[in-house]
Formats: C-alpha cells, structure tokens, sequence
C-alpha cells in the first residue's frame, strides 16, 4: 500500500468512526442476534394490544443512532397520523400490502417495497391485507423504544388525551385519526 493510500484510508476511516462515536467515543458496539419471534431485550410490545410490534436493534445498541422494529400484523390496524419532529422512519415492507399516507400522498405499498418518512412530515399506514409484515427503522433512535414499552404499560384502550400525550412525550405530534379501510 503506499502511503497516500494509506493515510488517506486511515483519516477516512477515523472520520466515519469519529461520526458514528460523536457523542460517546468510547461506545463499541458488541454484535448479538435476535431469533425470530423474540424481542431485543425480551419484552414484547404489542401494536394496540394485538399485533406483534419488537424492538430488534434498540438505541441503546447504537449509541441512539437507529432503533429497529418488526412488526407482524395479524389485524388491519394502523397508526394514528402523526409527525416525528427529530427523526426519520423507513419502512421495509417483508410480507402483505399498506395503505400509506405520507404528507399529502396516499400509496400502497407491497412487499419487497420500500417506503421512506422524513422527519417533519405527516404520516400513517393502514395493513389492508389480512397478514402483514414490515421492518421499519428510526434514525436517530430517539424516544420510540420507550413511547411503545409506556403503551402496553397501559391498563385497557388509552383515550384520545392520553395518545396525544404520550406522543407529545416522546417527540412526536398527532395529526389526525388512522386510516380506514373503504
């Protein structure tokens, strides 16, 4: 290797590293594996009580830079519409269809499909097959790992209050009800 490709590789390398490791340098990520149908850390959070919605990859994993989830829907539910004010939501669609509104866009998006949700915009999804299945990623990690322990930490249905509340708690805003099914 000569030594301009050398330097140039290690300052690019130390840049990247002095990216991901910004805000705690001595964060070093151990690798770990989650099997099917488990959580990350063991503890389910059903969507509403019924679908299957875990925590594969948590902030805590990455230094809060991405949170990972899964969810298995077994219902034809979705989120209320909503804005995350401090960070991105990717969906990957594994299994079934969803309606999706992002701004002021409705799409359906089919397994193998992608769907991306920039911070500051409004958006929901509705499963309008009977099984679905998506992996969806927040970045940065922020408050979603703990928005979700803190509803099924609930007794029964919350009211409209407490949605709106704990989305505000948890940097996010509610804009309006889920979608239905016409």
């Amino acid at each position: 290797m000569t030594r301009r490709l050398f330097i140039t590789s290690t300052l690019a390398t130390s840049a990247i590293a002095g990216q991901t490791n910004a805000e705690n340098p001595a964060f070093a990520p151990a690798p770990f594996r989650v099997k099917a149908g488990d959580a990350r850390f063991g503890v389910h959070t059903p969507f509403r009580g019924v679908n299957t919605n875990d925590v594969k990859i948590s902030g805590k994993d990455t230094n809060n830079q991405l949170a990972v989830f899964e969810y298995i829907g077994k219902e034809k539910i979705g989120p209320v519409l909503h804005m995350h004010h401090d960070q991105d939501e990717i969906f990957s669609i594994i299994e079934g269809e969803y309606l999706f509104q992002i701004g002021t866009e409705q799409f359906t998006a089919k397994a193998g499909d992608t769907v991306f949700a920039p911070r500051g915009v409004p958006h929901t999804w509705l499963q309008v097959s009977e099984h679905g299945r998506q992996v969806y990623m927040v970045q940065p990690a922020g408050q979603l790992e703990d928005f979700f322990l803190k509803f099924t930490e609930l007794q029964g249905p919350p009211s409209e209050e407490q949605i709106r509340q704990l989305h505000k708690a948890h940097g996010m805003t509610v804009l309006g009800p889920p979608l239905a099914l016409k």
